[in-house]
């Protein structure tokens, strides 16, 4: 096998645990979109204008810890995993600081609905649902503290078997929740807010008892010691993962302000944008999880100063992850009716949500692209210049466009839900060629690569 196969194969290995962790996951938004659709759609609504607020918020601090992933792979691929556990550390007291935020945050959700002029059942739901979702929020950022360390040593299995663990609480928490079972009233769409807060627990739990129990463990031994904040280094890290958290949340932020614009049109129309966002965040996790590959292996060979080898990871994914771009788009052109059935049978809701998969079939092309030219220069520790990137592309792009195209008649008479969409297509468009150029950059200027020690 040539050493491109051995790294296709290597990533593949990688990312393939990734993905089934990622794809369960987003199965459980699905299940939540799903089980909330069957009460109402109005309920269904309430989920996803839930998500709006709760989404964005979350990802940012899961941004500052993603700056931790590839530190961990440098230490493991320089061979030395003692010094993963006091890092760790550090980033759980950033996790719960930013916790501690975000539900501060959720609180204020009632103010944001009433300045939003949505409706009031509709606003009163959704409140309901982000109550419940907050008891969760803690649980969620320490899994991704531990996550990033078993993932830093290239070991990703845990990450698949702890999804498959929140999947199976999923389920029965949203059917006890959502229609009322066991004694429990039905509480339809805001139940989902529960049900997700106990997967969250569930699956913290659980990876910290497999970390606990696991040989592959020992050497990084991560619950062995104690160790006090350090802030210096928080704070270095803070300031890492900041322009990451910051590109998370412009990217997310960009989805959660167009759920929010749509609201006055109605809740069909939130729903059939709902169903193709939904969906494409599905197949969104193939490349991702290849960009999650990426990044842990650029990290560990440039941990080992083979930069050369670094730069043909990065080729490779690049490779695997449109090529697998290619063929989902085509499935979701050719099934595009099927798939909104599986959501909701209202004609209205099917109807816009179909019309809207055409799109979210080119939007998946230029995804693929960015997502793992993004993974690479976390990779090389370059973080920076995701901030600017994703800063220009989805706002200055995407969204400028889009509300020109769906609520204005400046371009064309105003489109709705699909101006959006283009803009979307757009933005994504320009931010995989910027990613593309900066990484072209990095990797031929050596002076621009980050000192990983």
């Amino acid at each position: 096998m040539n050493h491109s196969g051995f790294q296709a194969k290597r990533l593949i290995q990688l990312a393939l645990p990734v993905l089934i962790a990622q794809v369960t996951q987003t199965m459980m938004g699905f299940i939540d979109t799903v089980m909330a659709g069957r009460v109402s759609a109005v309920d269904m609504a309430a989920v996803a204008i839930g998500g709006s607020l709760w989404l964005p918020a979350l990802l940012f601090v899961q941004g500052l810890l993603l700056a931790f992933t590839p530190v961990f792979a440098h230490h493991h691929g320089a061979d030395d995993q003692k010094a993963i556990q006091p890092i760790a550390f550090q980033a759980a007291y950033i996790a719960i600081i930013g916790s501690v935020l975000v539900i501060s945050f959720l609180y204020f959700a009632p103010e944001i609905f009433k300045l939003m002029g949505l409706e009031t059942q509709l606003a009163a739901l959704s409140v309901q649902y982000l109550y419940g979702f907050a008891w969760g929020v803690p649980a969620f950022v320490l899994y991704q503290v531990l996550r990033g360390c078993s993932e830093g040593i290239s070991y990703t299995l845990p990450t698949m078997i702890i999804g498959f663990v929140g999947l199976a609480v999923n389920i029965p928490a949203n059917y006890i929740f959502i229609y009322g079972h066991f004694g429990v009233p039905a509480m339809g769409g805001a139940g989902c807010g529960i049900a997700t807060a106990l997967v969250f627990w569930a699956m913290f739990i659980a990876m910290a008892v497999y970390m606990q129990a696991h040989s592959r463990f020992k050497a990084l031994a991560p619950f062995s010691a104690f160790h006090k904040p350090q802030w210096t280094t928080i704070w270095q890290m803070t300031k890492h993962g900041m322009p990451i958290a910051l590109a998370l949340f412009f990217e997310v932020s960009l989805f959660a302000i167009i759920a929010l614009l749509l609201a006055p049109l109605g809740a069909n129309v939130v729903a059939g944008h709902q169903i193709a966002l939904n969906f494409s965040s599905i197949v969104f996790m193939l490349p991702l999880s290849i960009g999650i590959a990426v990044s842990i292996r650029v990290g560990y060979y440039l941990g080992q100063e083979k930069e050369q080898v670094a730069k043909l990871v990065t080729k490779v994914g690049l490779t695997i992850a449109f090529s697998l771009a290619l063929v989902t788009a085509v499935i979701t052109v050719l099934f595009k009716t099927q798939i909104a059935l599986l959501y909701n049978n209202n004609p209205e809701v099917v109807t816009l949500a179909g019309s809207l998969m055409f799109l979210a079939a080119l939007y998946q092309l230029s995804d693929s692209v960015q997502v793992v030219a993004a993974g690479a220069l976390r990779g090389y520790k370059d973080t920076r210049s995701a901030f600017y990137i994703t800063l220009v592309s989805y706002w200055g792009i995407g969204m400028l466009l889009g509300y020109l195209l769906a609520q204005t008649n400046i371009i064309v008479p105003a489109m709705g839900a699909h101006g959006f969409w283009i803009g979307l297509i757009a933005g994504l468009t320009s931010a995989a060629l910027l990613f593309a150029l900066r990484l072209k950059y990095i990797q031929g200027n050596r002076n621009a690569v980050v000192n990983l020690s």
